[in-house]
């Protein structure tokens, strides 16, 4: 008897334990974060800063960054402050620049949460800090915080193609993976290999373009998969992916693609 006791508190005692961290992940979905700081200025409070930016405002409890838990030791909401710092030297100074900081012109802000991405801008290939910011692609305020763009729009390239107007197109025959996304190929922050692309040379398209499997020819009888064999239009491919990728050497060039050849080729 004393031996079931045993094992029922034991069971009862690992529940409880479980049941506590489930309720500690499950109270709140929001984040806390630390806010940035700025000398000599104090939280002035969400509600302060919608005096004066009521438009910028009035769409952020939709947003993303909305679900942060932002509250100072008197509990007063600081959303704003999470990112911009302090406000009341800027309320002092009646607005104005230098006054706060500005994730656009400091991407230091937002790698405060996303230190991922710091890392991935560090790559050898990635969007130069100089002359991109955050907040060029990616709408703060509202939304799912990627600007103009989402399931709401036809296309889901707009962020990228408003500067890389080259690759939008339309075209005559159009690249599959630009229905997928600039991002099915591209990482926009940053990657090891050259253009931002999320894998290097052949191995990327190979990922989707299947329909071109390895085959082998034993004795002259074609169709035998298990030799590397890479038959392309009839052809083994093997000597081109090996000195390129699939879109070099005349071959498939205009990956976005073309108004003049369905195999994307110039």
């Amino acid at each position: 008897m004393s031996t079931r006791w045993t094992k029922s508190t034991l069971i009862f005692g690992g529940a409880a334990i479980w049941g506590l961290l489930l309720v500690s992940c499950v109270v709140s979905d929001r984040t806390i974060v630390a806010p940035p700081k700025i000398a000599g200025a104090n939280y002035v409070g969400t509600k302060k800063c919608l005096e004066c930016h009521e438009e910028t405002g009035g769409h952020f409890a939709d947003a993303t960054h909305a679900k942060l838990a932002l509250k100072d030791e008197k509990g007063v909401d600081i959303s704003c402050e999470s990112c911009h710092g302090g406000g009341s030297v800027h309320v002092k100074a009646g607005g104005g620049k230098g006054t706060v900081i500005n994730p656009a012109k400091t991407p230091e802000a937002c790698f405060a949460c996303h230190l991922d991405k710091r890392g991935e801008f560090a790559l050898p290939n990635a969007h130069p800090l100089d002359n991109v910011a955050c907040s060029d692609c990616h709408d703060l305020h509202k939304g799912k915080a990627i600007a103009r763009t989402g399931a709401e729009l036809e296309t889901p390239n707009e962020t990228c193609t408003k500067c890389h107007t080259a690759q939008k197109g339309p075209f005559l025959f159009p690249h599959q993976a630009m229905q997928e996304g600039c991002t099915a190929c591209h990482n926009p922050h940053g990657t090891v290999n050259q253009k931002m692309l999320v894998a290097r040379d052949a191995n990327l398209c190979l990922r989707c373009h299947l329909e071109h499997p390895s085959t082998v020819s034993v004795s002259g009888v074609p169709g035998v998969i298990g030799d590397g064999k890479i038959a392309v239009g009839g052809e083994d491919h093997r000597s081109r992916l090996q000195n390129g990728t699939c879109w070099v050497a005349g071959c498939h060039e205009d990956v976005h693609g073309s108004n003049a050849s369905k195999a994307m080729r110039y």
